[in-house]
């Protein structure tokens, strides 16, 4: 880690969510903390939160149907956002959290399974529309 991680001591939650890369921009990572989808220690927080190396952060990304969430260990503190690795070296997800979200993975790609590979041509469109018109 470079001198620019270890002066902070204390750092506001949005910046850090911004330069660990979890959301693009800080008004998004504003929006995110003010909606509830940025949890410390078990609890909502603020955006002018402050958070120190140590602190275990819970974050919900993604849309209603592939939501993950992410169980993370404040690793280093930056104000600056860097590369995918610069953001890499700053949190580490917990054990725990991997697990689960390869588990919730694993269930979408079971859900998909039951959709057909390909949209039914025309024929086979007039086919199942006949079948279900003889079922009402």
């Amino acid at each position: 880690m470079d001198n620019k991680h270890q002066a902070l001591a204390k750092i506001r939650l949005d910046k850090w969510l911004w330069a660990a890369r979890f959301y693009r921009t800080r008004t998004l990572a504003k929006e995110a903390i003010e909606s509830g989808r940025v949890h410390y220690g078990g609890s909502r927080v603020k955006t002018s939160k402050e958070i120190a190396v140590g602190d275990e952060l819970t974050i919900r990304q993604g849309s209603a149907t592939a939501m993950t969430e992410k169980t993370v260990i404040v690793e280093a503190l930056s104000a600056q956002r860097g590369n995918a690795a610069a953001a890499q070296v700053l949190y580490s997800e917990t054990e725990e959290s991997e697990t689960r979200r390869a588990y919730y993975a694993e269930q979408r790609k079971l859900a998909n399974l039951a959709r057909p590979d390909n949209k039914p041509n025309k024929k086979e469109r007039r086919d199942l529309q006949r079948f279900k018109s003889k079922q009402d």
